[in-house]
């Protein structure tokens, strides 16, 4: 769904407001303002609004703001202190997750950006806090929408037949979105502000921290019903949650969940990549055509997917920057249907080295010439080899429908993750069929090799978290699977610059959690800030 500007007319002023994390008004990054004087009640007394206030719940995970190119900064953003583009949930995600590994680094000095990589950030970090309510704005936004389609206000405004259908359809969406966000907050912030559809507006009571385990319960249990509610596999319009979804993010939460509550879960995150499997989903023939402009038409392997345009979701975030920052020295931004390049992303010599040198892996797409594998100025965006990913060309070579706006869309769940879990899941004990898993791994070896040469006979656990990080690169993975991995922050595994040395040094273990923003711990009493920061 394409992000709309629909905006809940109670959700405004502070962080309390949109029931989240205090009343103080030092608070004032998630400070809120009306687009429209349309009141909640008047837009769910009509079913012709529900599909526009839904569409604001997948538009959270899409856009950075409330206009195109995401507006710069607050109103037109959705939160405060930070650039619309640069806020956009996908990017954050990117961040955290990639830039922080050895996935990639980023030669740009904005703000404290560079700590990131180098593993040196702190409480008062903007992009870890733009992320904190980013992920919180989302689950505000699912929760005006929860609270408008109970049972009881659905009858109130008399919605019936298929309408009804569809309001409940809707409604386990945004119970699964809030899930999904929530999900995010678990696994980078631990312990955390809690409030659901039942935190009023404007509440004066700051919200309560639920521990991390407690987090867990809940993303399980509204996962599970969720998945219940929801419409069946492949049958929900594209980029819109369906039961798979729900599976997917089940499967995950289960392989994590040692690290989140100290007991492993293997088995259950089989038995859910069971069934997506069993549901029909195949994978995509060519695995490049995976990443460009149209890769939401004739893609089998998609279980959900944030989805992006050149004309409705123009944002700095998203595919736009993924491709765009990813271009840069002497490489053609034509090559890559665009009209420019930032010059930012590019990798490390460890993740390159995954990869044969003979360059028979597809999957290991580099740009070399002119490049240096080594980094001895993460600055420099010639020091790295450059990763080439995501495309704005479509299937038949031709670019996207706007050179600046990117369209490709990002698949946050596809089955190959759903295969690469099934097997790391049965080598960690689950009740998975090893021979079954082998051959789940070769089906992605052959596509990447284009014929068997690169077939597999065993596998063990090592083996699966590289092959994750050459299937899954910057789909915003790798640093939940170094985390599961215990090589995040240790040094059982260094990549150039972690720790702010050229070759890599292990940092504190309490670096595998962000610190709550410094902000938000001195306006709710309640919470608690993560150690070490």
């Amino acid at each position: 769904m394409k992000s709309n500007k629909i905006r809940f007319k109670n959700i405004f002023l502070t962080a309390s407001v949109i029931g989240l994390l205090s009343v103080t008004s030092c608070i004032k990054d998630l400070e809120r303002e009306p687009v429209t004087d349309v009141t909640s009640a008047s837009i769910f007394a009509d079913f012709a609004n529900y599909p526009n206030a839904l569409a604001k719940l997948y538009g959270g995970l899409a856009m950075g703001g409330q206009v195109s190119g995401d507006g710069g900064n607050y109103p037109d953003s959705d939160i405060n202190g930070i650039n619309g583009g640069f806020s956009q949930y996908t990017r954050l995600m990117y961040t955290m997750q990639v830039v922080t590994t050895d996935e990639a680094v980023i030669g740009w000095n904005d703000g404290n950006l560079h700590t990131l990589h180098k593993m040196t950030w702190d409480s008062s970090n903007e992009f870890i806090s733009a992320l904190y309510y980013r992920i919180y704005a989302e689950i505000a936004f699912c929760n005006e929408f929860l609270r408008n389609v109970t049972d009881e206000k659905l009858a109130s405004n008399n919605i019936t037949g298929n309408n009804l259908t569809e309001a409940k359809y809707m409604r386990a969406e945004a119970r699964f979105l809030r899930a999904q966000s929530y999900y995010h907050a678990l696994d980078f912030f631990g312990n955390v502000p809690f409030v659901d559809e039942n935190y009023l507006p404007g509440s004066s009571t700051p919200p309560q921290r639920i521990d991390r385990a407690a987090l867990f319960n809940y993303v399980e249990q509204e996962l599970l019903a969720s998945a219940n509610d929801l419409k069946e596999a492949r049958t929900n319009e594209y980029g819109r949650a369906d039961k798979a979804a729900a599976w997917a993010l089940l499967a995950k939460l289960y392989l994590n969940a040692e690290v989140y509550t100290g007991t492993q879960r293997n088995s259950d995150c089989i038995t859910y990549c069971e069934k997506i499997i069993g549901a029909g989903y195949s994978l995509k023939s060519d695995y490049q055509s995976l990443f460009l402009a149209d890769n939401n038409v004739n893609n089998p392997e998609a279980i959900f997917t944030v989805n992006f345009d050149g004309i409705n979701t123009q944002t700095n975030g998203g595919t736009t920057y993924l491709v765009h920052a990813a271009i840069g020295g002497s490489m053609s931004a034509s090559d890559f249907g665009v009209n420019g390049g930032w010059a930012g992303l590019r990798t490390t010599k460890a993740f390159v080295e995954k990869f044969p040198a003979s360059g028979a892996d597809k999957r290991g797409n580099f740009f070399t010439t002119d490049q240096n594998l080594e980094i001895n100025d993460l600055g420099s965006f010639n020091d790295g080899y450059a990763f080439i990913k995501f495309k704005n060309i479509k299937s038949d070579g031709t670019p996207g429908s706007n050179t600046n706006w990117v369209e490709a869309d990002i698949p946050l769940y596809r089955l190959a993750d759903i295969y690469l879990m099934y097997a790391e899941a049965t080598l960690r004990g689950g009740n998975g069929n090893t021979a079954t898993a082998i051959g789940y791994i070769n089906q992605l070896r052959q596509r990447a090799y284009g014929n068997t040469s690169g077939n597999v006979t065993s596998i063990n656990l090592d083996f699966i978290l590289d092959e994750r990080a050459r299937e899954l690169s910057w789909e915003m993975t790798r640093r939940t699977d170094l985390i599961r991995y215990g090589r995040f922050t240790t040094g059982d595994y260094v990549w150039p610059w972690k720790g702010n040395v050229k070759d890599g040094k292990a940092v504190e273990n309490y670096r595998n959690l962000y610190p709550i923003p410094a902000k938000d711990i001195v306006a709710n009493p309640n919470l608690v800030q993560n150690p070490g920061y």
